[in-house]
């Protein structure tokens, strides 16, 4: 590669194939590729420790590429029931996965998106959806149901019952969910949602 070329957020090769913006307005290809190449840099891992590790393709460092492939995918061009275009998502496909690629990434709405982020920092030391009234001596599970609502599922003896009914609730409601945008997903996606467990430590 020459040297002498700028990359875009220290990874990216820009090129001149496709345009990156419209009228003044910049393409959502473009600032979907922008955003993804930032999330795999060391600003956002300052900003955000979970994002340690992540990193995108070779093919993907390429706009010209990613370009390509925003247009091929299902989903890319949805919009959810309040307009907002759907989500590029890297972790649905293989859960856990820390890499942007061809072969792991998908788009979903913001209430698929929302429904199976992980939030170790307010989960503390207890499995997802499970934390301890102090007051009642008792264990309260309790299931975000992706869209800033959350869903009470009762008092529990041990941490160990209030996952299981977390678990129990949590994977009932992304079957539901899947299946109301079931003919927008990809297949792929959908599949996997219907396949999805929930671990302790989602």
């Amino acid at each position: 590669m020459n040297k002498s070329v700028k990359l875009a957020r220290g990874i990216g090769v820009k090129g001149t194939e496709y345009p990156t913006s419209d009228s003044g307005k910049i393409k959502r290809e473009y600032a979907l590729w922008r955003g993804m190449l930032y999330r795999c840099t060391d600003k956002m891992l300052v900003k955000y420790p979970s994002y340690s590790g992540v990193s995108c393709s070779e093919n993907f460092k390429h706009y010209s590429f990613f370009y390509e492939w925003c247009n091929k995918q299902k989903g890319f061009e949805n919009k959810d029931e309040k307009g907002k275009v759907w989500h590029l998502d890297k972790d649905i496909l293989v859960k856990g996965n820390k890499t942007y690629s061809e072969d792991t990434c998908c788009f979903v709405p913001q209430r698929i998106n929302a429904l199976l982020t992980k939030s170790e920092s307010a989960r503390g030391e207890y499995p997802v959806g499970v934390c301890l009234i102090t007051s009642a001596g008792k264990y309260i599970a309790r299931c975000s149901c992706g869209v800033s609502k959350q869903k009470y599922l009762g008092f529990f003896n041990t941490p160990q019952e209030a996952f299981q009914a977390y678990k129990t609730y949590k994977e009932a409601l992304i079957k539901e969910v899947a299946n109301e945008y079931k003919e927008m997903l990809d297949s792929r996606v959908y599949e996997a949602l219907m396949n999805y467990e929930v671990n302790e430590n989602d």
